[in-house]
């Protein structure tokens, strides 16, 4: 069976893609409902603290293709008191889980460095677990500038 193509089905088609162009498809949910649900499954409900986590990372990103991250924890990371987990979270992107990180007290100190893609200006949020059970937070404005010019 073969399909005919038409002139109309044609122009159909084109109006068609020109209009959701314009007009653009019906909106993804907010990412920070996608964020929020994400840490209240990581604290299990729990509400994380300020403090104890701090990020690095740059105010302006020339390039968000590769934009370097580091965080740490203030943690004496002996065997009663230590960090368990830290996750990293984009919440501008399309999947904003960046990454986790694994501690024991035999890490000596928690402390990560990695690159993320960044898909526009956005929050970087750092969330770790204490052995304890309390979870602390960070949170930094990453700009994410295009040809050095804005975000």
């Amino acid at each position: 069976m073969t399909a005919t193509v038409t002139r109309r089905s044609v122009l159909t088609l084109g109006a068609a893609a020109f209009v959701t162009g314009i007009v653009g498809l019906p909106a993804r949910p907010a990412w920070s409902a996608e964020i929020a649900d994400t840490i209240k499954e990581f604290t299990g409900g729990a509400e994380p603290q300020t403090g104890r986590v701090s990020i690095d990372a740059p105010e302006i990103a020339e390039n968000g293709n590769t934009v370097p991250i580091g965080i740490s924890i203030e943690s004496p990371m002996t065997s009663d008191d230590y960090v368990a987990d830290v996750i990293i979270l984009a919440a501008g992107n399309p999947n904003p889980g960046v990454a986790t990180f694994h501690f024991s007290p035999m890490s000596g100190e928690a402390t990560a460095q990695t690159r993320m893609r960044l898909a526009k200006t956005q929050d970087i949020v750092a969330i770790a677990k204490m052995s304890d059970g309390s979870f602390y937070m960070d949170k930094r404005t990453v700009k994410v500038t295009i040809g050095g010019c804005g975000g």
